[in-house]
């Protein structure tokens, strides 16, 4: 069975079919923010320490296996589906996932709507961005619901998985126009709060996990993506999630694109609150500003294309055997990089939640 293959100009792995033995995944980011992404947009993110700073909520030896991550739904007049095949497993028309050096693009087609979804980390930025793309390439117009999901961890990857009557009490959100903000233990302990915002106008949003499933309901059969209606919830304990609903008309053949930020934020002691309870946004509104356009994300991803054609050239070979130039010059070093930056401090498989990096794990 052949499931891609490696386009080396573009130092990218292709991947054709959803089902592949196992999920395969990327590793995004090379400074302070690190993210893991699967070829069907799973996954978790965390800012320098996967355990203390973990933002979303990944769940180990999960049934399914790769639940849980970055999704994007669509309801195409009734068609519910997701271009990254999970979680709803429709078939699809088309399916590509490309894994590059620090960024991953997943496209997925059904009944005239095609829709690509890039993941970046910037090289200077603690957020990730995911670069929405949505295609007619049906004959007639098309009028569909986009909505975003992502789960919030409650900071503590371990706490998150085994203080739950904590847990359930202290979750807490804000919603501002088209952002959500993550403010859990932020008014009691914290100077952090993560954030999720879409750079367009919404017309629905929910925060709270429950209510956008449904009850008994899983990721495969969200209740409000089959009913094509947000629920405006606002969570309070329990589970905090970020899902936006942007109502997309288009005519045959036109696109449209969206920007989502996924970013995490500190504030000083004394800026922690710009009202009673009102969280400074300050911090996280300037960098929604720096990704607000096409143009902009264009220039991040060449720096950050840039950053590893730079760091991969410092060592080159020419040989007669591409597939020895393409480990040596591409994917080992990557890997190597990689390994440098996460070691032992997370995975897709263990419990990700080791603290530090090992000497040898590192080398």
């Amino acid at each position: 069975m052949k499931y891609g293959y490696f386009d080396d100009l573009n130092k990218e792995y292709v991947i054709e079919t959803p089902r592949t033995p196992l999920p395969w995944i990327n590793y995004l980011g090379t400074n302070g923010f690190f993210s893991l992404i699967s070829n069907t947009s799973g996954g978790y993110c965390f800012y320098k320490d996967a355990k203390h700073r973990r933002i979303l909520r990944y769940r180990y030896n999960n049934i399914p296996a790769d639940n849980g991550g970055r999704y994007f739904y669509i309801n195409d007049n009734g068609d519910c589906w997701t271009p990254s095949y999970m979680p709803m497993k429709k078939e699809l028309d088309f399916y590509e996932c490309r894994h590059g050096m620090g960024y991953t693009k997943i496209t997925g087609e059904r009944n005239g709507v095609r829709v690509e979804q890039t993941a970046f980390v910037p090289v200077d930025d603690n957020c990730e961005i995911h670069r929405i793309k949505v295609t007619n390439t049906s004959g007639e117009a098309k009028n569909i619901n986009l909505f975003s999901f992502v789960e919030f961890c409650l900071w503590n990857a371990q706490d998150d998985m085994l203080n739950y009557q904590r847990n359930l009490n202290t979750g807490e959100v804000e919603i501002d126009g088209s952002a959500i903000y993550h403010k859990t233990e932020y008014r009691e302990r914290r100077n952090h709060y993560a954030f999720y915002s879409v750079n367009t106008e919404i017309s629905g949003f929910d925060t709270d996990r429950d209510t956008f499933l449904g009850a008994f309901n899983g990721l495969d059969t969200p209740d409000k993506v089959i009913n094509g209606k947000s629920g405006n919830s606002v969570a309070s304990g329990w589970y905090p999630i970020a899902s936006h609903q942007i109502d997309v008309s288009l005519d045959a053949g036109e696109s449209r694109e969206y920007i989502f930020v996924l970013g995490y934020i500190e504030n000083e002691k004394d800026e922690k609150f710009e009202s009673l309870n009102v969280i400074n946004k300050t911090k996280a509104k300037e960098m929604i500003a720096r990704y607000e356009s096409s143009a902009q994300c264009d220039a991040e991803l060449d720096k950050l294309k840039l950053y590893w054609d730079n760091l991969l050239s410092v060592f080159t070979l020419e040989s007669n055997d591409e597939k020895l130039n393409r480990m040596v010059n591409i994917w080992n070093p990557y890997q190597c990089m990689v390994t440098f930056n996460m070691s032992r401090s997370a995975s897709y498989y263990e419990s990700g939640i080791g603290r530090g990096m090992g000497f040898r794990d590192s080398n």
